[in-house]
């Protein structure tokens, strides 16, 4: 049975559980793992991507487990869909606690191409795709005092790497708005993290040409993920290791940065 409409079972397990969470970017990658493991977990889970296939390919896979998964289809640059499908779930799950925002996508840009359509492409889907989701939820979370929030970044933010302007800076300004969303946040009963992956096994890092240090599988991102967001930590970082790198770098002064950058880059010919 597809969960994209309630059974009466289902009704039963959501007046049992009463826990609920919105993943977005749910059909594959990050999102998937950690949608398998709140269900996993007991939660009822609001998935969200564009590919319905995949999402209800991924409500199959949840049928035996304590919690669900509820197909909820969506592009995130939709504004008004957004507001639509936020108010859908609740209307049809009963309210949020959690919500995981995690669409997202990546294309390399080398600085010979740049150009206006890839960016406008990569900063609708990464950044103004999590402000469009957080509107609602932070209206509905603040109204209720109560409510946890994760957003998902990237290292690639902390520091311009190579063919990486659009993607960087499309997940810079989500670090910097967490940041500044954070406190005020706090003081209204609402938990914000910024987690910030770096290499993760997915279908978009399966597409790099090159060697990723520290790689780890979705398994590992979704524990960590949702091991930061029960301790009600900011920085939900991994691998350790690479974010201690990256870290480093943004502390180097522009000219060792880049002549460090330049010299591990592949030269494009």
């Amino acid at each position: 049975m597809l969960r994209d409409r309630l059974s009466e079972e289902d009704s039963a397990i959501i007046e049992t559980i009463k826990r609920v969470a919105w993943v977005t970017g749910a059909s594959q990658g990050i999102g998937a793992a950690v949608s398998r493991r709140l269900a996993r977990d007991g939660w009822i889970v609001a998935a969200s991507a564009r590919s319905a296939d995949k999402l209800h390919a991924l409500s199959q896979e949840a049928e035996h487990l304590p919690g669900s998964i509820v197909v909820f289809p969506l592009d995130v640059t939709d504004e008004p869909a957004v507001e639509r499908v936020f108010a859908d779930i609740e209307a049809r799950l009963g309210p949020v606690q959690l919500a995981i925002l995690n669409a997202g996508t990546h294309e390399p840009i080398p600085a010979t191409e740049f150009s206006v359509a890839p960016v406008r492409r990569l900063i609708e889907i990464n950044l103004m795709g999590a402000v469009h989701c957080l509107t609602p939820v932070i209206s509905r979370f603040v109204a209720r005092r109560s409510g946890r929030i994760a957003v998902v970044a990237s290292l690639a933010g902390y520091r311009g790497l190579p063919t990486a302007s659009a993607y960087g800076a499309s997940k810079a300004g989500l670090i910097n708005m967490c940041e500044s969303l954070r406190p005020e946040l706090l003081d209204a009963g609402v938990v914000l993290s910024c987690v910030t992956p770096g290499f993760v096994r997915t279908p978009l890092t399966d597409r790099n040409p090159f060697p990723m240090p520290f790689l780890i599988d979705v398994d590992t991102a979704a524990d960590r993920i949702l091991r930061g967001v029960a301790g009600r930590q900011f920085e939900i970082t991994f691998p350790r290791r690479f974010s201690y790198l990256m870290k480093v770098l943004r502390l180097l002064p522009y000219a060792l940065y880049f002549a460090i950058v330049r010299r591990v880059s592949p030269r494009r010919d």
